[in-house]
């Protein structure tokens, strides 16, 4: 399978390179790069003393040499990869969060034409958090706060982070709500005590930390928390690397990790 890397001089870009380039069944074929960057016409490898042939580029046509591209950076970015893979017919792994509700539409719609895989997080181990956090959701479905709390580096964009909000979206919805309608984004001055069934978040940014998420079940006498924490952006190449397989046995839709899971 013919792999483009979207972001291929970013931090998450150079850990999927070295993952495809660590593979025996995927090939790296494109690379790409955002318009003036200094990496533009160097080789992919070059940041592993390895050449591979690749060279990075922000022309946007070469996608046409791909069966699928991995996508972690922006949803401005991510939205004009993807008309273009729509175009040339190219999978897409989405993994870029902040995405507004038109950006939703936007993926659902191309998805009616190609095969996505769409995830706030590619980690197997925080899929494996969010089936965990159904069945406590459903559990503890009364006399238990919940609240979100979610740590990043300090370059991160959006907040909360698009797996936190994957958290509380799950929660909300075994509990039968639309998170909107019971979340507290922010707390500050005389709150009053706190509503029930409200669902609260919590962010902090800062130094080089990869991705910390727990959610908290907070109730009388008791605490319940599911932690998951991210040494390394290993676990999302790999993660990717894996929904882009799945995506090979698929001609068109929209799916999520939940779904390259459970094959």
């Amino acid at each position: 399978m013919r792999i483009a890397i979207a972001g291929a001089d970013g931090r998450m870009g150079r850990m999927l390179i070295e993952a495809v380039l660590g593979t025996d069944d995927l090939t790296l074929t494109v690379a790409l790069d955002r318009a003036g960057s200094p990496s533009l016409g160097q080789d992919a490898g070059t940041f592993l003393g390895r050449e591979t042939g690749v060279l990075i580029t922000d022309n946007l046509e070469a996608l046409k040499d791909a069966d699928c591209l991995i996508d972690f950076t922006r949803p401005e970015g991510t939205l004009n990869h993807l008309q273009v893979c729509v175009g040339l017919g190219v999978k897409c792994v989405i993994g870029t969060t902040g995405f507004d509700e038109a950006g939703k539409q936007a993926i659902h719609a191309a998805s009616q034409k190609i095969a996505i895989v769409f995830a706030p997080n590619m980690s197997v181990g925080v899929n494996a958090a969010l089936k965990l956090l159904d069945v406590a959701a459903k559990l503890l479905n009364s006399g238990y706060d919940v609240e979100v709390f979610e740590a990043h580096h300090r370059n991160k964009v959006d907040a909360p982070s698009g797996t936190a909000l994957a958290m509380g979206e799950t929660v909300a919805n075994a509990w039968g709500h639309k998170l909107d309608d019971i979340a507290d984004w922010a707390r500050h001055g005389h709150t009053g005590a706190r509503q029930n069934g409200r669902i609260g978040f919590s962010v902090v940014r800062g130094g080089d930390i990869v991705g910390d998420h727990t959610v908290y079940f907070c109730g009388e006498g008791e605490r319940i928390e599911i932690t998951h924490r991210s040494g390394s952006r290993a676990t999302y190449a790999q993660g990717s690397l894996r929904a882009a397989r799945y995506l090979a046995r698929k001609e068109f839709g929209l799916f999520d990790m939940q779904d390259v899971l459970s094959t």
